[in-house]
């Protein structure tokens, strides 16, 4: 099939993209491996915390308002402690002058109010199940060749297939990806106390613990730590690693209860040389992955596909999508963002990673200072909330 703009990669940065291009007078095709399951009855373990700048854009894509409402919290403070049990760091949407620092969501009720949207997209063709298994760029056009044997011909491939990306490898991007030696264990649990919609963090020295709200008396949680205790917290029993993640958090939510089995991804930075190529993009984590310490991964594909999305549609009707620079604005735009949020959340993790002496007394140093400054607050907030 012939399009202006091919997808592969039908996850919330791909399929967001996709739905922002709903008026272009562009066709596109959407290249995904399946369909995203139905909705579990427990509570799904891979959750996010969606920033008001990716939740305003999700509300222009007609998303927001089509999610359940019962599967949404909003975080209206976030506790942030260090590592010496004194240290601490805090922010208030009120003070910021926003209904709420952050929204947490499981991504799969995302995924699915994106999947039910682009399947009755007129200028889209979804093309499901469908993996790429060649590539090949011209001049005026990229060829792609899937297992199914479709064959989609596009002026612009964009590349929104995850942190191990085929059109990343394929389109001959250079790539540096340096493993923390970390992996992410992520579950839910109903806790014995209110949260009151507020957001913990703890920099421990085994690592980084945060409880994110989840609607009720429910918790969601991300314990980034070394590989080795990672395996052992998988090991434990349902009643010991909830009591083990309960003492971690200084039991300030009381008993836990485990409501979803513990996962566990390994955690690695990476970054590309360069966004775009002669008709090809890369959006979301086929770009850029940084540590989970801040949350901000999806909102930054979030940014990249609001951002690439606005550069297509702002250029003259008929006119090449693929045009290179166009392209280059397109990477452009995105190079501070992106960049901030990798050094912010690398310098962090090696900040409170390091077991330096000296190194304790000035982190813990620092969250004071910072709670203690309102202008550095407020840079942050806006940050992390743009």
């Amino acid at each position: 099939m012939q399009a202006d703009v091919a997808i592969v990669g039908a996850g919330l940065v791909g399929a967001s993209l996709a739905r922002a291009l709903a008026a272009s007078d562009m066709n596109l095709a959407l290249l995904e491996a399946s369909a995203p399951p139905e909705r579990k009855l427990a509570w799904e373990e891979r959750i996010y915390a969606f920033s008001p700048a990716s939740v305003s854009f999700l509300d222009s894509l007609g998303i927001w308002g089509a999610l359940d409402a019962a599967r949404v919290c909003p975080v209206r403070k976030m506790r942030i402690y260090g590592d010496d049990g004194r240290s601490r760091l805090e922010f208030s949407a009120y003070e910021a002058g926003l209904a709420a620092l952050a929204w947490i969501v499981e991504s799969g009720e995302v995924q699915r109010a994106l999947w039910r949207a682009l399947e009755g997209q007129s200028n889209l063709k979804l093309l499901v199940p469908a993996r790429p298994v060649a590539l090949d760029v011209g001049a005026l056009s990229a060829g792609l060749s899937t297992d199914t044997g479709a064959e989609v011909t596009a002026r612009l491939v964009v590349g929104a297939d995850g942190g191990a990306s085929w059109v990343r490898k394929a389109g001959g991007f250079g790539s540096k990806s340096r493993p923390y030696g970390q992996s992410a264990v992520v579950a839910n649990f109903a806790c014995e106390l209110p949260h009151h919609s507020v957001a913990l963090q703890w920099f421990r020295g085994d690592g980084i613990l945060a409880y994110l709200p989840l609607p009720g008396e429910r918790i969601s949680i991300v314990w980034s730590t070394s590989e080795s205790h990672a395996g052992e917290l998988l090991d434990l029993s349902p009643a010991d690693f909830a009591r083990c993640v309960a003492e971690a958090g200084h039991s300030r939510l009381g008993t836990l209860e485990l409501i979803t089995a513990p996962a566990a991804f390994p955690l690695a930075l990476l970054s590309v040389d360069s966004m775009v190529r002669p008709r090809l993009a890369l959006i979301g984590d086929a770009a850029h992955v940084v540590h989970p310490l801040a949350g901000q991964g999806v909102n930054l594909g979030f940014g990249d596909a609001r951002l690439l999305a606005a550069a297509l549609a702002a250029r003259q009707p008929g006119s090449d999508p693929g045009e290179r620079l166009l392209l280059r604005r397109f990477e452009r735009s995105r190079a501070e963002d992106i960049l901030a949020m990798r050094l912010v959340t690398d310098g962090l993790q090696r900040l409170f990673g390091a077991r330096a002496p000296g190194l304790a007394w000035l982190r813990n140093f620092g969250l004071n200072l910072t709670d203690a400054a309102p202008v550095i607050k407020s840079w942050l907030t806006g940050r992390a909330t743009a």
